[in-house]
């Protein structure tokens, strides 16, 4: 797809992973439709891809509630025409293990709270914009491009069990959506991000960020334009649809 003049909403796309794939996108010509939960992020967000002469607009919205999405999409296309592609990157962690015993004696367990936190924001908000793009896209009658992005924790991880199970289950939707929607014309992809550099791994001790960067064959943690550039290759990409991109430096041999 070439992207100059379509419109492509990104979801978390005010700050980290999401803004830098806006830049990248913008770059290439898209009209970017912002969407995230702080409007005070939006607004720098806007303002800054304005002064690199990127058409951006922003849409508070809270991907878990499906009346919120909606509203959203439905914003979208009233005020820059329907979507040719969504991006679907929002995701937050809350981080436990499923049970932590001593003794014999289990004294934490993930709550039930934690658990479907993560999985409203990371699968079920996926699933809801997921659902409003393609009906953009279907109605407006052209091509479309959804990528989801997953993470190297879709294998597994510990201490991650609703973040990890979450991101399988988008690349499961991404498979899905592929086999479902190629007879509209809609194409889909999954990026699957190593570590990346983020304002949460600045914030890391220098020991913890060192190991976690030796481990990597590559040396160092992967940075946002990384998988940026990966998200822009499936929409580049015309015969790429339901499939993985494992952006990680290796470090999933």
């Amino acid at each position: 797809m070439q992207l100059a003049g379509k419109v492509i909403a990104i979801t978390g796309g005010a700050r980290g992973l999401g803004f830098s794939i806006a830049q990248r996108l913008g770059q290439q010509g898209a009209a970017l439709a912002l969407l995230d939960m702080s409007a005070e992020a939006l607004d720098r967000a806007v303002s800054e891809l304005k002064r690199d002469g990127i058409q951006s607009e922003a849409f508070v919205v809270n991907v878990a509630e499906e009346a919120s999405v909606i509203a959203a999409f439905g914003d979208i296309a009233k005020r820059m025409g329907p979507i040719s592609g969504c991006v679907n990157n929002a995701g937050i962690t809350d981080d436990a293990l499923l049970v932590k015993a001593t003794d014999g004696h289990v004294e934490k367990r993930m709550s039930f709270e934690t658990w479907q936190r993560v999985l409203n924001v990371n699968l079920t908000g996926v699933f809801l914009c997921g659902r409003e793009a393609a009906t953009q896209i279907i109605e407006a009658g052209h091509e479309g491009v959804i990528v989801n992005i997953s993470s190297i924790s879709r294998a597994g991880n510990a201490g991650q069990s609703n973040y990890a199970a979450a991101k399988a289950g988008v690349h499961a939707l991404t498979v899905t959506w592929g086999k479902e929607l190629a007879r509209y014309g809609i194409r889909t992809g999954t990026v699957a991000p190593g570590f990346v550099e983020t304002d949460m791994t600045a914030a890391m001790r220098p020991d913890m960020l060192e190991r976690i960067s030796s481990s990597v064959p590559l040396r160092r943690l992967g940075e946002p334009d990384d998988i940026a550039k990966s998200v822009a290759f499936i929409f580049d990409n015309d015969y790429f649809s339901a499939r993985i991109i494992e952006c990680d430096g290796g470090l999933r041999l």
